[in-house]
């Protein structure tokens, strides 16, 4: 166990977590920021500067790398204020110890920071010295960053590309490289090789011959493979991975990148067994790099951690992750959504979120990535899709434009949810030849499609006061299917306790366990996409298929064997979670009978 926490709060949409470091880090709680929409982070600290009376200087839109200094200088500013709240913290034992105990009370109770504490306390020593061990042990959770690899449009200016250093998430990792924190950045979305290497340019990524690296690389992965690949990849340009962040492939907030039916549980149980065949593999390549380049290199093997994340909900679960698993930390995103201390969600989003229900959370097509997105159905960007549409002007104006990433109309790109876009496709589709029936699938596949670049990030203007003339009223809001059986609004205390087994927020009785729920997922997922290739099945497409079902019958057995082994832990459902596993297991089987399998 940690000295410290055991949970992080991962990246929630563009601005639902945009500034949850302020409200946790002096907590020591870790959390994560997007830094996709500049646009957005310019006027929260606009809003910010104003509110704590500091200075502010508008970066705007025609000062050269005016992304990259706005991300800077949020960043810096979200720092500033973080290191003021936690010296704040430390202070406080000169008037009262509340501020300390509050920081001490939401640790886990087998902390060991916690216990010392506790001690100290108990010994009836000198205030100086209490205030030593407070200035030493008391640190600051980590004000991470995420970027989406994959949103990484081209710029120009005056109809002229810009370099590549200017795309999108490009000049997002130099803003983060150029900022004072001393974090990680969450690289998600999939290996970017010209991204991977820009990193290289910055030396902050480096680490120095004592370990200490000032900015550290986090993965989001979906295997080990992935992990191995990658981590080798950037160790050969000197750069070393701090953590692979495993993810839950289905049962997750956001984009849903599905694996090939690789099932949580047997995938963090291969980072489990060669956890330090990584390690090794990657910091010889790393040393080789680093000597090649004459760098400082490490004394010792660096530090690598795994955590994990996708549909956690009970305090049971994140122990067993913790201990059957060692992951280092585990990720809770969806259930703060109903924490208005802790992340941007306009009430109206909250209320909806509070009863929504297995059927109002789908996996949608809305996103303009063309990657399968969760949704809650009816939020009030996709209302005011439905109304566009009524009015026969399908499509958004598209404001920010950073998922304008489409090339079949112009070199520079459309999203294709924009206005634009749509009215070109939807040309196309009145004169193609084709019936009734086809027509409507592909209006509605080209019409699903909804401005996310502004609905995810509008909360946190609403919740700020902070005008919404350019974005407009509509949020959207990505919850994972875990939403359903969280049914009311929390305070941070309450959710705290709530992981570490403290309190049970969950009043229905009918949640699947996690493991249980992904594969559910999986299946429905699996169902539909052989519904879909029957229409127009090809060789290949079912081969995947067979592949797919054959991985998710190989989860199905080890979570058999998991369940029988740890009895202690899932003794209450044991025999209702293997009956639903051999449920499970006669579906596939009966999903894939129209598959040609040699």
């Amino acid at each position: 166990m940690n000295n410290g926490h055991t949970f992080h709060i991962p990246v929630l949409g563009i601005g639902f977590s945009v500034d949850t470091p302020l409200k946790v880090s002096h907590l020591g709680i870790d959390s994560v920021m997007s830094i996709c929409d500049d646009m957005l982070l310019e006027k929260l600290r606009k809003m910010y500067s104003d509110k704590f009376k500091l200075h502010y200087d508008e970066i705007t839109d025609k000062v050269q790398d005016f992304r990259a200094k706005r991300i800077t200088a949020y960043l810096d500013l979200m720092n500033q204020m973080v290191d003021s709240n936690i010296e704040e913290v430390k202070d406080s034992l000169s008037t009262n110890y509340d501020k300390v105990k509050d920081y001490i009370k939401n640790l886990p109770e087998a902390s060991a920071m916690k216990q010392d504490f506790e001690e100290l306390v108990n010994k009836h020593l000198s205030i100086n010295k209490v205030k030593e061990w407070v200035s030493d042990k008391l640190q600051k959770g980590s004000l991470d960053v995420n970027i989406m690899t994959k949103v990484d449009r081209d710029n120009y200016v005056d109809g002229e590309k810009l370099p590549i250093e200017f795309n999108d998430a490009h000049a997002a990792v130099r803003g983060f490289a150029n900022s004072t924190l001393e974090s990680a950045v969450i690289l998600s979305a999939g290996m970017s090789p010209r991204l991977y290497s820009y990193l290289a340019q910055f030396e902050d990524f480096y680490p120095s011959k004592t370990g200490y690296i000032k900015k550290k690389i986090i993965l989001k992965v979906s295997d080990y493979r992935s992990a191995l690949i990658q981590g080798q990849f950037l160790a050969k340009k000197g750069i070393w991975v701090s953590e692979y962040r495993v993810e839950s492939g289905l049962n997750c907030g956001g984009h849903a990148f599905a694996t090939e039916g690789h099932l949580i549980g047997p995938i963090l149980e291969d980072f489990k067994t060669k956890r330090d065949e990584l390690t090794q593999t990657v910091f010889e390549t790393l040393k080789r790099a680093l000597e090649a380049q004459e760098r400082e290199v490490p004394e010792e093997v660096l530090s690598l951690k795994v955590s994990a994340q996708g549909g956690v909900g009970t305090n049971e679960e994140h122990e067993f992750l913790l201990e059957h698993y060692n992951v280092d930390s585990v990720g809770w995103g969806t259930p703060f959504l109903l924490v208005p201390e802790v992340t941007n969600v306009d009430q109206p989003t909250i209320d909806k979120l509070i009863g929504a229900r297995e059927e109002d959370l789908y996996l949608s097509g809305i996103s303009p990535l063309g990657v399968p997105f969760n949704n809650l159905r009816d939020n009030t960007k996709d209302i005011e899709k439905l109304g566009l549409m009524e009015k026969g002007r399908p499509g958004s104006s598209c404001p920010k434009k950073y998922l304008a990433l489409d090339k079949s109309y112009n070199e520079e790109g459309m999203c294709t949810a924009s206005r634009q876009f749509q009215h070109l496709k939807l040309k196309e589709l009145e004169e193609a030849d084709i019936s009734k029936e086809e027509y409507n699938a592909e209006y509605e596949k080209i019409t699903e499609k909804a401005c996310i670049c502004t609905g995810l990030g509008t909360s946190a203007l609403l919740n700020n006061d902070i005008e919404t003339s350019k974005e407009g009223a509509g949020i959207s809001v990505c919850p994972g299917p875990n939403m359903a059986y969280f049914s009311k609004q929390m305070s941070l205390n309450e959710m705290v306790n709530h992981i570490y087994g403290r309190l049970d927020v969950i009043s229905r009785d009918d949640r699947p366990n996690m493991y249980l729920k992904e594969l559910s997922l999986y299946v429905d997922y699996l169902k539909k996409q052989v519904g879909s290739v029957l229409l127009k099945a090809s060789p290949k497409d079912e081969k995947k298929l067979i592949k797919f079902a054959n991985n998710l019958q190989a989860g199905i057995v080890y979570y058999q064997e998991m369940f029988e082994k740890n009895l202690e832990v899932f003794k209450g459902n044991i025999k209702q979670n293997l009956d639903s596993l051999k449920a499970f297991s006669t579906q596939i089987n009966v999903i894939v009978l129209p598959l040609n399998i040699d």
